[in-house]
This record gives C-alpha cells, structure tokens and sequence, in this order.
C-alpha cells in the first residue's frame, strides 16, 4: 500500500495559478498510473486529470483542458498538478489517486478504478 499525501491547496483569486503536489510513500509510486479528482459540496467526484505510469500518456477534464497540466517526477516520487488561469468554478478539494498498473497502460479516467487514495487539499478560488 502506498500512501499519498496531497499539498499546495489554497485560496487565490481569479486568474491565478496554483500548483498541487501529490506525494507518496514509497518508490513503487513509480508502478502507479496517478489521476488527480475534485469534489465540491454537493456535487459528485469529478476527474480533473491522469498520467500514465511512464508520464507518456496524460489526460485531461473537459473543464480543465488547457489550463490544466499533469507531470510526474520518479525521482521525487511525485505528482504535479499546475492549474493556471484558475476559475470559481475550480473550487473543490483535490484528491490524487493512484493505481498500479503495467508500464504501457493508458491511465484511468474513473475513480473507481483507482485503490490508492489521499486525504485531498482545499483549493478556493475567489471572484
């Protein structure tokens, strides 16, 4: 089992940028396909973004397409989440996610497919 710890959540103003940190415990993070999901109160979980375990494959929510970007660095065992020109309607706790799966997997977009959860961080954006 691997443990992730999320970080970088806050409160920014509009327009702003933010970077989310998805960290894990162990070096077999490096075996693991990561997304990233969102939840704001009272709507579902929503996907935000996935990287295969290589980092040669990413995906991203129709929302957050071209603002949002996904990187992994092995070294660090780590997960980023750079999110620019963020909106109000990006306000929701982040959650990363990981999944171990073979090196050419294509990343999972559902959540239920992931068995590997954080804690999630709190991102607000304000108007």
């Amino acid at each position: 089992q691997v443990q992730l710890v999320e970080s970088g959540g806050g409160l920014v103003q509009a327009g702003g940028s933010l970077r989310l940190s998805c960290a894990a415990s162990r070096r077999i993070f490096n075996d693991y396909a990561v997304a990233w999901f969102r939840q704001a109160p009272g709507q579902e979980r929503e996907f935000v973004a996935a990287i295969s375990r290589n980092g040669g494959t990413s995906y991203y929510g129709d929302s957050v397409k071209g603002r949002f970007t996904i990187s992994r660095d092995k070294d660090k065992n780590t997960v980023w989440l750079q999110m620019n020109l963020l909106v109000p309607e990006d306000t929701a706790v982040y959650y990363c996610a990981g999944k171990r799966t073979i090196l050419t997997a294509s990343p999972d977009v559902e959540a239920g497919s992931y068995s590997n959860w954080g804690q999630g961080t709190q991102v607000t954006v304000s108007s």
